[in-house]
């Protein structure tokens, strides 16, 4: 029970590796197009990622059951948290736990990459613990897709790829670069997987906007409805898969950049359900089936780039 409420409840594997490693893979990928990969600086960038990301996922759960402890949002949290299995200061712990482990890598990029480095990380750690934490939390405000969009489909790429020119230029004992020496396509060849990893929030969002209401969270889904909250998926969808089409033909990049499209046919399966349920035992699974999309998509998009 205790390893199903931890691996399964918290951890959610198969939603936080998968998000956490897809920009981390594009960025890779731009940056050995650009003869400037440096796979230490993206095997770094991927720990700090998830382990911000799993930080920001426990503080989620950790100010669910301690601010709504009456919700049934999530019942086996609940009922673990009433029969002792789950404690909130264990949870606590996890989040502790998750930023030591975030310290290393955190300082080892400050080193190589200076005040840049810096401020990337404190915006990534500002998106995810910002999320339900402190006084005012984004999903308050009505921003956390937006955010999601951003931080997946633009920092962590564009995070990325920096990592790896401030690792080279630090081993070759050179000035530590400016984020003003990312080239554009640092911040546009991610579009596509923050558009994805956001349609994963966009189901959850679904399936949780009674819950979500309550607590007074402005998600799409609260705010417009189950159709507003389709639409931006439909959107979001649209346009993960002609940016392979805009990048081969206005982009400079082979056909290669094209192997993306072969992932449509699981888009599709996924599609249908989104735009028809709203029951949480029907979407629950989608969000895992949306996050290995997500996971694909960026394999196949890695390639495209690194070939193209």
């Amino acid at each position: 029970m205790r390893k199903h409420i931890w691996v399964d409840l918290l951890l959610y594997p198969t939603h936080t590796l998968p998000i956490a490693a897809a920009p981390v893979m594009v960025g890779a990928a731009l940056a050995a197009r650009d003869h400037v990969f440096a796979p230490t600086a993206v095997v770094l960038a991927f720990l700090g990622s998830w382990l911000i990301h799993l930080a920001g996922l426990f503080t989620d759960t950790h100010e669910l059951l301690r601010r709504y402890p009456e919700a049934v949002e999530h019942p086996d949290l609940t009922n673990a948290l009433q029969d002792g299995t789950l404690t909130l200061a264990q949870i606590k712990v996890a989040i502790v736990a998750c930023l030591l482990f975030t310290a290393p890598v955190a300082v080892c990029f400050l080193i190589v990459g200076g005040v840049p480095a810096l401020v990337i990380g404190a915006v990534g750690m500002v998106a995810s613990f910002g999320y339900s934490a402190g006084p005012r939390p984004y999903t308050k405000l009505g921003i956390a897709e937006p955010l999601f969009f951003a931080m997946f489909g633009i920092v962590a790429v564009a995070g990325t790829y920096y990592a790896q020119i401030a690792w080279l230029a630090a081993a070759a004992s050179q000035p530590v670069p400016s984020l003003a020496a990312l080239p554009p396509a640092a911040f546009l060849v991610g579009l596509p997987v923050g558009a994805l990893v956001t349609n994963i929030l966009l189901i959850d969002d679904l399936e949780d906007r009674h819950f979500d209401a309550g607590k007074g969270w402005r998600t799409l889904a609260v705010c417009f409805g189950p159709a507003g909250s389709r639409l931006a998926y439909c959107f979001f969808s649209l346009m993960a898969y002609l940016a392979p089409l805009v990048l081969w033909t206005f982009g400079g990049y082979g056909a290669w950049v094209l192997l993306p499209l072969v992932t449509l046919p699981l888009a599709l399966q996924i599609l249908p359900i989104v735009l028809t349920h709203e029951d949480e035992p029907t979407l629950e699974p989608m969000t895992a089936r949306a996050a290995m999309l997500t996971f694909v998509y960026a394999v196949t998009l890695t390639i495209g780039i690194a070939a193209g």
